[in-house]
């Protein structure tokens, strides 16, 4: 009878240790996309501190081209989002890592907005199945809190679009845009409305062309933001044979956003070749 009560036991024991949970196991999907989808992704790695959390997870993101809007090692909290593809808007997701070693992501999908569950769990799971604990992942983590996110191929628009978007994500919240949109090129198309210099280089301001049907677009705010782009060097012969209404397609890189004067700003910004 000893022997069949130990036997029980060293199969349960057994049993406990062989299902640990996986991130994969633990992912959640709820709502839906007319309210909203949530995700949430969570794991547990041992011997893994809150700020080694967040250096891991910044590194690991930074290399994928998220945007990372805000990393606190020292509460171990992170706010970032996925890459900006230009055909789909942006959406946040927040880290909680705490003392023990837990990490939590969860992604908010604002309404209307759909992402596969299985792409999202492969995505969230495969950041938090990199995480290490311990030495090696504290060696990560100082390497990873200062990377910056790689900036991607140029996303390309109509400046009227790039413009509406900028206006419907500044009144929601301007302080995001700089975060979301600092380094990340762009190649952006339309009329020119004007042209002129700007210390040692020249500025070019798009005209923002709406008409009823860019202005009727669901869920899209009227531009409201003029775009201008700063020419890089040795773009002065260009500069000077460009007038207004001529249509231009210029790539460059965010600058700045000033919210007081509605205005956006690029710069390093040369012609697309064609």
């Amino acid at each position: 009878m000893k022997r069949v009560i130990l036997a029980s036991a060293a199969l349960f024991v057994g049993a406990g240790t062989a299902q640990a949970a996986t991130c994969e196991d633990g992912f959640v999907k709820t709502g839906n996309p007319v309210t909203g989808l949530r995700f949430v992704a969570t794991t547990t790695v041992p011997n893994m501190s809150m700020a080694s959390a967040v250096g891991q997870i910044n590194g690991i993101v930074a290399a994928k081209g998220y945007a990372i809007l805000a990393a606190e090692p020292a509460s171990g909290a992170m706010l970032i989002e996925p890459p900006a593809t230009g055909k789909s808007r942006p959406f946040p997701i927040e880290v909680a890592a705490d003392g023990a070693g837990n990490v939590r992501m969860e992604a908010k999908l604002r309404a209307g907005m759909g992402v596969p569950e299985a792409g999202a769990k492969a995505e969230m799971c495969g950041i938090l199945n990199q995480l290490k604990g311990g030495k090696v992942g504290e060696t990560l983590a100082a390497q990873g809190l200062g990377a910056t996110s790689a900036a991607g191929a140029p996303i390309r628009m109509s400046v009227l679009r790039f413009s509406q978007d900028i206006t419907g994500q500044a009144d929601k919240n301007h302080a995001v845009v700089q975060k979301r949109y600092e380094g990340r090129q762009f190649t952006l198309y339309g009329p020119i409305a004007y042209v002129g210099p700007l210390g040692d280089s020249y500025r070019v301001e798009w005209g923002l062309v709406a008409n009823v049907l860019t202005d009727i677009v669901p869920g899209r705010a009227s531009a409201g933001y003029s775009v201008n782009c700063v020419l890089a060097p040795g773009q002065s012969v260009y500069a000077l044979q460009l007038k207004p209404d001529k249509h231009v397609e210029l790539t460059g890189t965010f600058d700045q956003l000033q919210y007081g004067r509605s205005t956006v700003w690029l710069k390093d910004c040369r012609p697309t070749k064609k």
